[in-house]
């Protein structure tokens, strides 16, 4: 997500929950599948539900976006009044391990781990250029043991799970970013910019090493921020694209107002042109918000109302989006103001979060389909 360059250094790290009473409040701590008669501990996959959409949250897992307990999950979902169908947390590569805890958490939940896989060398700081774990050094092999290590822990993890590999890698703020590599730089040799051409490479050299590794519970995903950052034609969301052999899902991340001194956005504006532009991509994938939120700014717009049109149009004017991943967290800025960009930020803003995905197109439980047994 896009956020100061000092995000992950400075944090308010507390985590406040506001408790609703509501009369008839239903228990979310436990998932019923759609599909109750299925073992999920066998051979399954998650199916994309052909009407509505599911469900899911990243809930302020620490500095690392990591720090996943059962605690938080089960907090979350009785304060929004629902199971979470996707869970989001991250594994950077500066960590260098596979996150099974975090995802055995999240599987015996009943919700799908999306992972964001990031290559990213501590400390995590933003707007700075590439590290150790530069796109070159991936692409000419140097990283090849641990993305080996990595897929044989998520085979032998074994569940579904979704990956998105080098997140927002149209925006400048991380260093993946075709900014980094070439940028604008054109190669005759391969009819395309090289900034993300070399983005593009990378992606491919890990999907084809983490197929390689036998690792087929993955489905990937190809996550752009909503708009490019540099706003120019080098860096529009399909020249990073690698191919529809490489991409199960499409991912966006959809922030409005996240600092102060930023302009109120309504959520049309902010998906409607990166909407068109991902279903040009391929006429049949489904999309998913993989990161959406805004802060509580009461003089700039209001939270709630944004909120309830965010969970009114994902499911109505958009027929792709067939998720939608809310980004509940708060952290402090230089000039010690917040950013908050929790659901529980305020009473209404809660309240409209609550009553949005209350609506059942908005589905808290997975619906799993089972695969035949391996011989």
């Amino acid at each position: 997500m896009i956020k100061s360059a000092v995000r992950f250094v400075i944090r308010h790290s507390c985590f406040v929950i506001l408790f609703v009473v509501i009369v008839g409040l239903v228990s979310c701590k436990k998932a019923s599948l759609t599909n109750a008669h299925i073992d999920p501990n066998g051979p399954v996959e998650v199916v994309v539900p052909a009407h509505g959409a599911y469900t899911g949250a990243f809930m302020d897992f620490g500095d690392e976006e990591d720090d996943v307990t059962l605690e938080m999950i089960e907090d979350f979902e009785t304060m929004v009044g629902k199971h979470q169908a996707i869970i989001a947390s991250s594994s950077y590569w500066g960590e260098q391990d596979f996150p099974t805890a975090n995802l055995n958490v999240e599987w015996r939940h009943g919700s799908l781990p999306l992972v964001f896989w990031s290559p990213w060398d501590k400390p995590y700081t933003q707007n700075r250029g590439p590290d150790k774990f530069n796109l070159n050094d991936i692409i000419a092999g140097k990283w090849d043991d641990y993305i080996d290590k990595w897929a044989d822990a998520a085979r032998a993890f074994g569940h579904p799970m979704i990956v998105a590999f080098g997140v927002e890698m149209n925006g400048d703020w991380f260093p993946w970013s075709g900014t980094y590599y070439g940028a604008d730089n054109w190669d005759d040799d391969r009819d395309n910019w090289k900034g993300p051409e070399n983005f593009r490479t990378a992606y491919r050299h890990v999907v084809d090493r983490v197929r390689a590794r036998g690792a087929s519970n993955i489905k990937w995903m190809f996550h752009a921020n909503n708009y490019s950052y540099p706003l120019d034609t080098w860096n529009f969301t399909p020249a990073y694209y690698p191919g529809a052999d490489y991409v199960d899902w499409f991912g966006l991340s959809v922030y409005g107002q996240q600092f102060k001194d930023e302009p109120w956005a309504n959520v049309p504006s902010l998906v409607d042109w990166p909407y068109q532009e991902m279903c040009g991509l391929d006429p049949n994938k489904p999309i998913m918000i993989a990161e959406w939120a805004t802060g509580e700014f009461p003089h700039s717009g209001p939270k709630g109302e944004w909120i309830k049109q965010g969970l009114d149009l994902f499911r109505t004017r958009y027929p792709r989006i067939k998720a939608a991943v809310y980004w509940h967290e708060r952290w402090q800025n230089v000039d010690q103001s917040y950013s908050n960009l929790r659901v529980n930020s305020s009473v209404e803003s809660l309240n409209a979060y609550r009553e949005g995905v209350a609506n059942p197109d908005w589905l808290g439980n997975l619906i799993l389909r089972a695969l035949p047994s391996a011989k």
